[in-house]
């Protein structure tokens, strides 16, 4: 019967290894073809302008004869890497917090809780807007917008981490023996809540491309020349209503399965690193 058991979580494990490969793959591809695709390919070309989908072009081409295959790979690829850079940033300001909160306790605890509970309260949308105006829109407001709007969450998650950790015989010990706060922390532990950190960035990442796209797509976040996905679908809705249903029908379903391949890869990951999660 152990056998049995064994087995059927070693064939569990292999296949989530897989699926994870493959997703990152995917995730890769696309995101590397935006940055080394030739920029003449997503060019408008006023003699092929309002063309519906074909062999030759997969998803069209818009008012101004842009091919929206290109043009949509360019979008998401520049979200993705908007995406993961807010993300990591909100991530590993989420674990410096929530190791901070509860290793020092006392006010420090109180002031990260209040801003923890501050950031929580107001809509994320709100907030993007307001920092990435306040910084002039562009790549630097999305950026840093959506990384200082997304760490609360991760924050709580690590902050409890730590408090059910900080008290254990091996911590307590290494204490005792004279062991800094600092150096508890590094060896003890950030190990412990390493796997809680690494779901938590990768579970961040589809919120950061919607977010991102959200936010440009209200015009307040890339310009309104570059081929991002906010855009992209900004100006399809403008034109929806003469028929072009291509210019959103595609570059939305593309920017869907992104983000349900990051949030997929989050969950694969998660029953990799914490294998009783399979039984919830």
């Amino acid at each position: 019967m152990k056998f049995v058991k064994f087995q059927h979580t070693s064939n569990l494990r292999k296949k989530t290894v897989l699926l994870t490969s493959i997703i990152i793959l995917l995730l890769l591809i696309i995101a590397i073809a935006g940055i080394v695709i030739n920029p003449e390919l997503y060019e408008p070309n006023y003699e092929s302008k309002k063309l519906v989908p074909s062999f030759t072009h997969p998803f069209g081409t818009d008012y101004l004869g842009r091919d929206m295959f290109y043009r949509s790979i360019k979008g998401l690829s520049t979200s993705i890497l908007i995406g993961m850079l807010a993300a990591t940033v909100s991530a590993f300001m989420a674990l410096f917090l929530g190791l901070l909160a509860a290793s020092v306790g006392g006010w420090v605890d109180q002031v990260v809780s209040y801003f923890v509970d501050l950031f929580m309260g107001v809509p994320h949308m709100v907030l993007l807007m307001l920092i990435s105006f306040m910084l002039g829109g562009g790549l630097k407001g999305v950026v840093v917008g959506i990384a200082l709007t997304h760490w609360p969450n991760l924050t709580r998650v690590i902050r409890s981490e730590v408090m059910e950790v900080r008290n254990a015989h091996y911590v307590l010990a290494s204490r005792k023996f004279g062991a800094s706060k600092i150096q508890v922390a590094i060896r003890h532990i950030v190990p412990h809540v390493m796997p809680q950190f690494i779901i938590g960035l990768i579970l961040l990442f589809p919120h950061a491309i919607l977010h991102e796209a959200g936010l440009t797509f209200l015009g307040f976040g890339l310009p309104v020349d570059a081929p991002a996905m906010g855009i992209i679908l900004s100006e399809a809705l403008k034109n929806i209503a003469t028929g072009m249903w291509w210019l959103a029908f595609f570059p939305g379903a593309m920017l869907v399965i992104v983000v349900m391949l990051f949030d997929k890869l989050g969950e694969h990951v998660k029953l990799l690193l914490d294998p009783s999660s399979a039984q919830e």
